[in-house]
């Protein structure tokens, strides 16, 4: 199941190079995967459990300047393994060409205990429909 969300490029998102930053994409990597994971999840999971990067595998494309927009396109392609999931992301341009594409791992915490525990089966379900 893919997720999709569009960002703008504001001016305090633009490097000295003109274009959008790269710790920008990070963060848009992250606000695509929150809003994934509350527009998909149990309310109960939402509330139960955190996911934490442990990883982030980035290929920087093209650039996207000032006032312009991309969609990003979020799925998970496969099962978890243990307390890990991997999420794909990628953002296209208004031109249909992609600027950005990457591949994050998350780990699920626990946040009752803080630790990470299996991703359970149910939590799982809905990500990989």
């Amino acid at each position: 199941m893919t997720f999709t969300l569009a960002f703008t490029a504001q001016s305090e998102d633009i490097d000295e190079l003109g274009h959008v930053n790269n710790a920008v994409w990070v963060r848009w990597i992250q606000d695509v995967a929150t809003a994934h994971w509350v527009a998909v999840a149990d309310p109960a999971h939402v509330d139960a459990y955190i996911w934490v990067v442990t990883r982030h595998e980035i290929d920087y494309l093209r650039a996207l300047g000032p006032g312009e927009s991309a969609t990003a396109h979020t799925w998970i392609p496969d099962p978890p393994k243990g307390a890990r999931f991997d999420r794909m992301v990628e953002f296209v341009g208004e031109d249909g060409k992609p600027h950005v594409r990457a591949r994050t791992t998350w780990a699920i915490i626990d946040k009752a205990t803080g630790k990470p525990l299996r991703v359970p089966k149910e939590v799982a379900e809905p990500f990989l429909a």
